[in-house]
């Protein structure tokens, strides 16, 4: 996946988490989801990073 795939998944879980008729259960597990999506897309942006300042060097 790419990052603003990534990006993407995490919105979706956000607005996903604003319907006041999910449960707790659910509401956790589309948090986890949202969190994952979030610690892929920031590896991503921290390679991205790394690579920059390679080429800089």
């Amino acid at each position: 996946m790419e990052f603003e795939d990534y990006i993407k998944q995490a919105e979706l879980s956000l607005e996903k988490l604003n319907d006041k008729d999910l449960d707790l259960k659910t509401c956790v597990e589309i948090y986890k989801e949202g969190l994952k999506s979030i610690k892929q897309a920031r590896t991503m942006l921290e390679n991205a990073k790394l690579e920059i300042e390679q080429v800089d060097e």
